[in-house]
């Protein structure tokens, strides 16, 4: 049948619409950006401030996030769920319980390192739930860098032969390892994307990957915006945050030119909120930074 004209400008104006509605960004938020409230609460909070999704500091959860019962894994889900939010993932892995350490020489210590880091990855795989995925971003600076007299190269070494040894743990749990570039000023260990991808493709593993920080960019020497679209297919995961830890919009951060480029490369995957200074407060801080972002895309528009 043979479309009027106003039908099919009709028909091209829904199209647009669900290109447009298909190509916004997922955002999340971090939940210790609500510290002092209850997980339920923060959950809450995050879905009214306009989040789609919740990415989680295991130490938040309790003294031993590994040993969370499944009941309690099933509460976290549920709480999720009723707020209507999306689990995104882990994040800051294996800051609590203390004493842990990935790329040690102490062999007993880091053994234990990576058996409390596959348990994580059952964690994540629980609170995603059957047949979701879920990311692991490991940051953990402190508990990366080269200590008891190892060098650098020894300590990288270590930290990729440890993720290699996790990768089919993690594929077989539908759990994405994402290996994250810090400053210098947190670790010796991996510093820039270039090399945050170099280390995911040594090993190999489609569970093994990369994602950018813009909080994390001080030792990069190329162009924000130009190492997204270099490094496009090795992106899986997106935080933002101000220089100085702050939350987007209170600096001098271009996040214009960062989301038009995420957004000109098709990126599909978490766009997380992960701030570091939590004043005045967490509702401010997640609704600031939402409006701050939504204002960003209106412009593109």
């Amino acid at each position: 049948m043979r479309l009027t004209r106003r039908a099919l400008l009709m028909q091209t104006a829904a199209a647009g619409v669900a290109l447009r509605g298909a190509a916004r960004y997922r955002y999340c938020i971090c939940n210790e950006t609500f510290a002092g409230r209850s997980f339920a609460e923060s959950c809450k909070l995050a879905k009214a401030a306009g989040y789609e999704g919740l990415e989680i500091a295991p130490g938040t959860l309790g003294p031993d996030p590994v040993a969370l019962s499944p009941a309690q894994r099933a509460e976290l889900r549920r709480a999720m769920a009723d707020a209507g939010l999306r689990y995104a993932g882990l994040h800051s892995l294996v800051t609590a319980p203390a004493g842990m350490h990935l790329t040690t020489p102490d062999e007993a210590v880091r053994t234990r390192s990576w058996h409390f880091f596959r348990k994580l990855i059952d964690l994540s795989a629980d609170l995603a739930g059957k047949g979701e995925r879920s990311v692991m971003v490991l940051g953990s600076g402190k508990q990366r860098g080269a200590i008891g007299g190892s060098s650098v190269a020894d300590a990288r070494k270590r930290l990729r032969d440890g993720l290699a040894s996790a990768a089919a743990h993690a594929q077989g749990a539908n759990v994405e390892l994402l290996l994250e570039p810090l400053s210098p000023e947190f670790t010796n260990v991996v510093n820039s994307l270039g090399e945050a991808v170099a280390m995911a493709r040594e090993i190999g593993s489609p569970a093994v990957s990369s994602m950018f920080d813009t909080h994390n960019t001080v030792a990069e020497t190329e162009p924000h915006d130009g190492l997204i679209r270099k490094y496009s297919v090795d992106i899986r995961h997106v935080h933002l945050n101000e220089m100085d830890g702050r939350h987007p919009g209170t600096g001098k951060f271009d996040f214009a030119r960062v989301m038009r480029a995420l957004k000109e490369t098709g990126y599909s995957g978490w766009v997380s909120l992960e701030v570091f200074h939590f004043q005045p407060s967490g509702e401010v801080i997640a609704r600031e930074t939402m409006d701050f972002l939504q204002n960003l895309e209106r412009m593109r528009q």
